[in-house]
């Protein structure tokens, strides 16, 4: 329609179209929103944890099988290891011995753990018979410290909660402190056994979490891509 003066209304002249949703143009080109920073994220970091968790039941099964398939040599590098251990531990209570925020009356102590630390530490490095020995008279006496510890502090607590089955651990604790001592060599020797069966099945019981958790991760992921919604919704905007 025209005006005497010949002008086209506003309302009659051409204009764009009514402009459709984002969702059905991206439906049309049949593209999909794509996942966020923050899920992408997500999904490498379960992919790693599920990785890693393999790979340490892996690594811990197949200690337990040198552990029992070489229980010679499996106490020699605990017996190895054990001196470095004792050597680190010695320097650093002489180093706390020299300190200056360390009491006059504790740096004595300091310095004469410290000394003996080193002096077993170099004594277990002379051969595999004596850090063998130190590492066994060492689980011993700390056993037998322990279990005597937790019976006597259970003993003398009557309200102390579950009390019966802390006496129980701690005679057993002290009980197993004492063969130590008395039979290291044997002792040890299957006490190496036992940590390798339990290295095993701790090893596959990682293995099998970890499948599993893969497993889950790629159900998750195909529920998430059959369920997935476009951003925008198909129906136009009231005020278009």
């Amino acid at each position: 329609m025209t005006s005497p003066s010949g002008a086209t209304s506003p309302s009659d002249s051409p204009g764009p179209g009514p402009v459709p949703p984002r969702g059905t143009e991206a439906q049309a080109r049949g593209t999909e929103p794509q996942e966020s920073p923050l899920a992408e994220g997500m999904t490498a970091l379960a992919d790693m944890g599920w990785q890693i968790m393999l790979t340490m039941g892996l690594a811990t099964v197949a200690l337990g099988v040198v552990a029992l398939v070489w229980p010679g040599a499996t106490l020699r590098v605990a017996g190895v290891l054990f001196g470095i251990y004792l050597l680190v531990t010695g320097v650093f209570q002489l180093a706390g011995a020299f300190g200056t925020h360390v009491p006059r009356h504790l740096r004595v102590l300091h310095f004469i753990t410290g000394a003996v630390a080193i002096l077993l530490g170099l004594i277990s490095f002379r051969g595999t018979l004596q850090s063998i020995l130190l590492l066994a008279l060492w689980i011993g006496f700390s056993w037998l410290l322990r279990g005597t510890t937790e019976t006597a502090a259970a003993a003398s607590a009557p309200e102390m909660p579950a009390r019966g089955w802390h006496v129980a651990f701690g005679i057993i604790g002290s009980l197993a402190g004492v063969v130590m001592i008395i039979m290291p060599f044997a002792t040890i020797a299957t006490l190496t056994l036992v940590v390798g069966v339990m290295a095993i099945v701790l090893g596959l019981t990682e293995v099998i979490r970890a499948i599993r958790t893969r497993i889950e991760i790629g159900h998750l992921a195909a529920g998430t891509a059959t369920q997935r919604r476009p951003l925008f919704h198909a129906r136009p905007h009231p005020q278009h």
